[in-house]
Protein backbone atom coordinates (compact mmCIF):
# COMPACT_ATOMS: atom_id res chain seq x y z
CA UNK A 1 0.00 0.00 0.00
CA UNK A 2 1.17 3.49 -0.81
CA UNK A 3 -0.26 6.35 1.19
CA UNK A 4 -0.69 8.48 -1.95
CA UNK A 5 -3.09 5.88 -3.35
CA UNK A 6 -5.32 6.39 -0.29
CA UNK A 7 -5.58 10.18 -0.74
CA UNK A 8 -8.36 11.59 -2.91
CA UNK A 9 -7.50 14.66 -4.99
CA UNK A 10 -10.37 17.13 -5.40
CA UNK A 11 -9.80 19.70 -8.12
CA UNK A 12 -10.91 23.32 -7.72
CA UNK A 13 -11.61 23.05 -3.98
CA UNK A 14 -12.04 25.29 -2.02
CA UNK A 15 -11.67 27.58 -5.04
CA UNK A 16 -10.67 27.30 -8.70
CA UNK A 17 -7.04 26.35 -9.23
CA UNK A 18 -6.62 24.53 -5.90
CA UNK A 19 -5.93 20.79 -6.06
CA UNK A 20 -7.12 19.70 -2.60
CA UNK A 21 -5.54 16.59 -1.04
CA UNK A 22 -8.38 14.91 0.88
CA UNK A 23 -7.23 12.54 3.63
CA UNK A 24 -10.74 11.37 4.57
CA UNK A 25 -10.28 8.40 2.23
CA UNK A 26 -7.10 7.41 4.08
CA UNK A 27 -8.75 7.93 7.47
CA UNK A 28 -11.69 5.69 6.56
CA UNK A 29 -9.32 2.76 6.03
CA UNK A 30 -8.35 1.63 9.54
CA UNK A 31 -5.16 -0.11 8.44
CA UNK A 32 -4.02 2.84 6.31
CA UNK A 33 -4.82 5.31 9.10
CA UNK A 34 -2.90 3.27 11.68
CA UNK A 35 0.02 2.86 9.26
CA UNK A 36 0.08 6.60 8.59
CA UNK A 37 0.22 7.36 12.32
CA UNK A 38 3.00 4.79 12.73
CA UNK A 39 4.92 6.34 9.81
CA UNK A 40 4.65 9.79 11.39
CA UNK A 41 5.99 8.48 14.70
CA UNK A 42 8.79 6.52 13.01
CA UNK A 43 10.05 9.51 11.00
CA UNK A 44 10.52 11.38 14.30
CA UNK A 45 12.86 8.81 15.85
CA UNK A 46 15.49 10.76 17.74
CA UNK A 47 13.41 13.93 18.12
CA UNK A 48 12.84 14.62 21.80
CA UNK A 49 9.64 16.44 22.67
CA UNK A 50 7.43 16.95 25.70
CA UNK A 51 4.12 17.77 24.07
CA UNK A 52 2.37 17.70 20.69
CA UNK A 53 0.30 20.59 19.34
CA UNK A 54 -2.08 20.25 16.40
CA UNK A 55 -4.09 22.92 14.62
CA UNK A 56 -7.79 22.51 13.96
CA UNK A 57 -9.06 20.29 12.54
CA UNK A 58 -6.91 17.79 10.68
CA UNK A 59 -3.97 18.35 13.03
CA UNK A 60 -6.20 16.77 15.70
CA UNK A 61 -6.66 13.64 13.57
CA UNK A 62 -2.91 12.99 13.45
CA UNK A 63 -1.58 14.69 16.56
CA UNK A 64 -4.01 13.15 19.06
CA UNK A 65 -3.36 9.50 18.11
CA UNK A 66 0.38 10.20 18.00
CA UNK A 67 0.08 11.71 21.46
CA UNK A 68 -1.66 8.60 22.81
CA UNK A 69 0.85 6.20 21.28
CA UNK A 70 3.90 8.18 22.45
CA UNK A 71 2.40 8.99 25.86
CA UNK A 72 2.88 12.73 25.27
CA UNK A 73 0.30 15.39 25.98
CA UNK A 74 -1.73 16.97 23.20
CA UNK A 75 -2.67 20.64 22.89
CA UNK A 76 -5.34 21.68 20.38
CA UNK A 77 -4.93 24.93 18.47
CA UNK A 78 -8.35 26.25 17.48
CA UNK A 79 -10.23 28.89 15.56
CA UNK A 80 -11.32 31.95 17.59
CA UNK A 81 -14.01 31.45 20.21
CA UNK A 82 -13.69 27.66 20.43
CA UNK A 83 -11.47 27.33 23.52
CA UNK A 84 -13.18 27.83 26.90
CA UNK A 85 -10.31 29.45 28.85
CA UNK A 86 -8.08 32.49 28.34
CA UNK A 87 -6.25 32.39 25.04
CA UNK A 88 -3.64 34.14 22.96
CA UNK A 89 -4.27 34.56 19.24
CA UNK A 90 -2.29 34.96 16.04
CA UNK A 91 -3.63 36.14 12.68
CA UNK A 92 -1.87 34.89 9.55
CA UNK A 93 -2.19 34.61 5.80
CA UNK A 94 -3.30 31.38 4.11
CA UNK A 95 -2.66 30.45 0.51
CA UNK A 96 -6.26 31.60 -0.16
CA UNK A 97 -7.10 34.21 2.52
CA UNK A 98 -6.58 35.23 6.16
CA UNK A 99 -7.17 33.21 9.32
CA UNK A 100 -6.67 33.34 13.09
CA UNK A 101 -5.64 30.63 15.53
CA UNK A 102 -5.81 30.53 19.33
CA UNK A 103 -4.22 28.50 22.10
CA UNK A 104 -4.92 28.41 25.83
CA UNK A 105 -2.43 30.74 27.45
CA UNK A 106 -1.43 28.05 29.98
CA UNK A 107 -1.16 25.16 27.48
CA UNK A 108 2.60 25.42 26.94
CA UNK A 109 5.06 26.00 29.75
CA UNK A 110 8.30 27.94 29.24
CA UNK A 111 10.97 25.51 28.08
CA UNK A 112 8.53 22.84 26.84
CA UNK A 113 9.89 21.02 23.78
CA UNK A 114 6.99 21.10 21.33
CA UNK A 115 6.26 19.00 18.26
CA UNK A 116 3.83 20.58 15.78
CA UNK A 117 1.72 18.03 13.87
CA UNK A 118 -0.61 18.68 10.95
CA UNK A 119 -1.85 16.87 7.87
CA UNK A 120 -0.34 19.13 5.21
CA UNK A 121 2.52 21.51 4.60
CA UNK A 122 1.54 23.83 1.75
CA UNK A 123 2.77 27.44 1.89
CA UNK A 124 3.70 27.12 5.58
CA UNK A 125 1.48 29.92 6.86
CA UNK A 126 -0.53 27.84 9.31
CA UNK A 127 2.55 26.01 10.60
CA UNK A 128 4.43 29.28 11.08
CA UNK A 129 1.45 30.75 12.98
CA UNK A 130 1.40 27.68 15.26
CA UNK A 131 5.14 28.06 15.91
CA UNK A 132 4.67 31.71 16.79
CA UNK A 133 1.88 30.87 19.26
CA UNK A 134 4.04 28.21 20.91
CA UNK A 135 7.01 30.57 21.13
CA UNK A 136 4.89 33.40 22.58
CA UNK A 137 4.20 31.04 25.49
CA UNK A 138 7.90 30.21 25.94
CA UNK A 139 7.88 26.81 24.24
CA UNK A 140 10.63 25.59 21.91
CA UNK A 141 9.49 24.08 18.63
CA UNK A 142 11.72 21.04 18.13
CA UNK A 143 10.06 19.83 14.94
CA UNK A 144 7.13 20.03 12.59
CA UNK A 145 5.63 16.77 11.31
CA UNK A 146 3.28 16.54 8.35
CA UNK A 147 1.59 13.60 6.70
CA UNK A 148 1.76 15.36 3.31
CA UNK A 149 3.91 18.09 1.80
CA UNK A 150 3.19 20.07 -1.37
CA UNK A 151 6.88 20.52 -2.16
CA UNK A 152 6.24 22.80 -5.14
CA UNK A 153 4.74 25.47 -2.84
CA UNK A 154 8.04 25.79 -0.93
CA UNK A 155 6.47 25.86 2.54
CA UNK A 156 9.81 24.89 4.07
CA UNK A 157 11.15 28.33 3.15
CA UNK A 158 8.85 30.12 5.61
CA UNK A 159 9.83 27.49 8.20
CA UNK A 160 13.57 28.01 7.77
CA UNK A 161 15.32 27.36 11.07
CA UNK A 162 12.89 24.61 12.09
CA UNK A 163 13.26 20.86 11.54
CA UNK A 164 10.52 19.80 9.12
CA UNK A 165 9.46 16.20 8.48
CA UNK A 166 6.90 14.81 6.03
CA UNK A 167 5.77 11.32 5.09
CA UNK A 168 4.24 11.93 1.63
CA UNK A 169 5.83 14.42 -0.76
CA UNK A 170 3.77 15.77 -3.65
CA UNK A 171 6.15 17.23 -6.25
CA UNK A 172 3.41 18.75 -8.40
Amino acid sequence: MTFKSKIRVVEDFPKPGISFKDITTLLSDGDAYASAIDACIEMLAGVEYDIIVGPEARGFLLGAPMSVLTRKGFVPIRKPGKLPYETIAHQYELEYGMDTLEIHKDAIKPGDRVLVVDDLLATGGTAKAVCELVEKLGGKVVGLAFLMELCFLNGREILAGYDVFSVIPFES
